[in-house]
């Protein structure tokens, strides 16, 4: 049987990656859910927050936005 999972029980590999280059750049979720809907995703604070724990799956779309506004490519995202 299939598990859609990783090895660590989260619902995506970037989730993790994309808090710490949040931090980095010393914004808010909110304001990184600003960032994502002025690129066009529309994405809020709370989506954010599951995704960066693991608990929000993440579609390709999702993950070609995030990676544009986050200036990094989508395969260190996946890193």
């Amino acid at each position: 049987m299939f598990i859609n999972k990783s090895d660590a029980g989260k619902n995506n590999l970037c989730g993790e990656k994309i808090a710490a280059l949040r931090m980095e750049m010393g914004i808010s979720q909110r304001a990184l859910a600003d960032r994502l809907q002025i690129a066009g995703l529309d994405m809020n604070k709370n989506a954010i927050q599951r995704i960066e724990a693991g608990k929000r799956f993440v579609t390709d779309i999702e993950l070609k936005v995030m990676s544009c506004v986050l200036d990094i490519s989508v395969d260190q995202l996946l890193e």
